[in-house]
């Protein structure tokens, strides 16, 4: 749900109702993950997927039906071929959608929140007891919560600490714990869904190709920086498209800045005086991606300065380069392209090869955040 929150916060503003649906649970070839959601106002006026348009049909007249009555339910869809015109998904996976009436609660402080780039998860029940169904909290970084999920009081103490962990770790994914609390009794499953604000993209050098990636990165909902130690370079009329420009030298600038585990460095400066330092900084931070611009001579040339100054084998193996993969890229948003499909592919586990004739799946569960809000399922 919290993949929508902008527009479904400005609902909340204007005092409209509204149903959400939420995919809670995949199996098979699943076209959208746990918290893809799908939302429909009293006006009938719907917005987001949950199923890139298989059962959306079906799943909008549920929400309806759950404005109508204000009930919570639970939907099993999957793939049928006994009749070609029934409901179903054509790419044979099963999808558990939970539709849920939005009328107070913790909802709107958590849509708030999520709207706002505060970081913050939503746990709900989505398998249980019928009337804990769709209960939610509301957790905070600090481990504080909002709301109640009913029942035994050490339930809504254990679902926040494991809402909380998840967070910690910008995830969105299912957990089952006892109906009491404990990792006994009775099973409830929860689907937590984390916000946290977008993971970074920093491109270090101010040319040409750094354009394209800028334009790109924010296409894949990265918060992007441009570092060069060049002022006629750094300009925002030269990069409209970045959220923030920085004129200082590669290495004192991320030597001051703060990174994290979602973080990507593309260094395109392909310049000694800059990717050393640099590299040799940014190859010990614990981020998720570190690629260098730049020919096989060149990369070969950059890795013996690297080992001169220290640089250890195992250290040199995180770094992508020469960046990208082999698209036979050759213009800057061609290359663009490569670099983020390198990125992406890295995140997700994916292979790089062309799925056609491949036997790879085509959809990986990758533990690493996706860029934008919400968090990949693990």
């Amino acid at each position: 749900m919290l993949d929508i929150a902008d527009e479904l916060n400005r609902w909340v503003e204007q005092g409209r109702e509204f149903a959400v649906a939420t995919v809670v649970a995949v199996g098979g070839s699943a076209p959208r993950q746990p918290g893809a959601a799908l939302a429909v106002d009293n006006d009938g006026t719907a917005i987001g997927s949950v199923s890139g348009g298989c059962v959306e049909g079906a799943v909008y007249e549920l929400c309806q039906q759950s404005l109508e009555d204000g009930l919570t339910v639970l939907e099993r869809f999957g793939y049928s071929d006994e009749d070609a015109f029934a409901v179903g998904l054509t790419c044979g996976g099963i999808i558990d959608i939970l539709v849920t009436p939005v009328r107070g609660g913790v909802f709107p402080a958590a849509l708030a929140a999520a709207a706002q780039g505060e970081a913050a998860a939503l746990a709900r029940v989505t398998d249980g007891p019928s009337e804990l169904m769709g209960r939610a909290l509301l957790v905070r970084p600090d481990g504080s919560y909002e709301g109640a999920l009913g029942g035994h009081p050490e339930l809504d103490r254990t679902a926040a600490g494991e809402a909380r962990a998840l967070l910690d770790a910008g995830r969105t994914a299912t957990v089952t714990i006892g109906e009491d609390g404990a990792r006994c009794g009775r099973p409830l499953t929860l689907l937590v869904e984390s916000s946290v604000p977008a993971p970074r993209m920093i491109v270090f050098g101010a040319i040409d190709f750094a354009s394209a990636l800028v334009r790109v990165g924010k296409f894949l909902g990265h918060h992007v920086t441009v570092c060069d130690a060049r002022p006629v370079f750094a300009t925002a009329a030269r990069f409209p498209e970045a959220d923030e420009i920085v004129v200082d030298w590669p290495h004192r600038y991320l030597e001051s800045t703060e990174v994290d585990g979602r973080t990507v460095l593309c260094v395109l400066t392909h310049d000694a005086k800059f990717d050393v330092p640099l590299l040799e900084l940014a190859l010990r931070l614990p981020v998720a991606y570190v690629g260098a611009m730049g020919s096989r001579r060149t990369h070969e040339d950059r890795n013996k300065r690297l080992r001169e100054v220290g640089v250890t084998e195992l250290e040199l193996a995180r770094l992508r380069s020469p960046i990208g993969l082999d698209l036979g890229a050759r213009t800057p948003e061609e290359t663009a392209l490569s670099i983020a499909a390198e990125i992406v592919a890295n995140r997700r586990g994916g292979s790089g090869v062309s799925l056609a004739g491949a036997h790879t799946p085509i959809h990986h569960d990758g533990t690493e955040l996706p860029a934008g809000r919400i968090g990949s399922v693990a």
